[in-house]
């Protein structure tokens, strides 16, 4: 089963992703609306960074499984779960960057991709 290409649906799935995210507290949780930004595929970035590998893994598998019971839907593809630094879940048109804080500050995706307009959310 795929996600279709569809505006409401891609929002909706952002914000179970944002869910998973607040689930095991991850910090400074973005989501980036990319539909406007031009050479981008994936309707929107949703990003957030940890402390440590484990929370970082941790809100890795939340939003994993949130977005299963939500969609029936596992990613796309997964890149960078094991070591902790940075983990990159693909879910086509929403594409899930969870930091360990230090790789946050280093890479600043945020400011890649400035033009694209942004929202932030609180832990729970």
């Amino acid at each position: 089963m795929s996600i279709k290409k569809n505006s409401e649906l891609s929002n909706k799935l952002a914000e179970v992703v944002v869910l998973g995210m607040q689930e095991k507290k991850g910090n400074e949780i973005v989501k980036l609306d990319m539909r406007d930004v031009n050479a981008t595929i994936s309707d929107y970035f949703v990003i957030c960074h940890a402390d440590s590998n484990v929370q970082v893994n941790a809100i890795a598998q939340s939003v994993e499984e949130e977005v299963f019971k939500a969609f029936g839907q596992n990613p796309w593809h997964k890149e960078g779960q094991g070591n902790g630094e940075w983990i990159l879940l693909d879910f086509v048109d929403v594409v899930v960057h969870i930091f360990k804080t230090d790789t946050r500050s280093r890479y600043r995706i945020e400011d890649l991709w400035g033009d694209a307009k942004s929202e932030s959310y609180q832990s729970a």
